[in-house]
């Protein structure tokens, strides 16, 4: 269950909008991120009462992300982390990036 240490990691952060999927629509997530001076784009479960709005040109632009990391999941090396130190494996995510970019 991701839910659980969800309100944990949003705690402390001021950010403009925190996206996420409908597995974390939850009353004490969005109350977290309002606190926080944040924007949840959650879209709400089926099941609710209330139906609260949410930014829906910004949820879909959070599969242009998750798109591009299983673009980057393809490679071998970046997907099991073979580097030991930190400057490296991000030397080769870059690297990686500009790839995919110049296709």
């Amino acid at each position: 269950n991701d839910m659980a240490p969800a309100c944990g990691l949003v705690t402390g952060l001021a950010s403009g909008k925190v996206i996420a999927d409908r597995a974390y629509d939850a009353d004490s997530l969005h109350d977290t991120i309002l606190d926080e001076g944040g924007q949840p784009v959650i879209p709400p479960r089926r099941h609710r009462k209330y139906q609260h709005s949410y930014d829906k040109i910004a949820y879909r632009q959070r599969w242009g992300i998750e798109g591009f990391f299983a673009k980057l999941k393809q490679w071998r090396r970046i997907a099991t982390r073979y580097d030991k130190l930190a400057a490296t494996f991000l030397g080769f995510v870059k690297l990686v990036s500009i790839m995919l970019w110049l296709k």
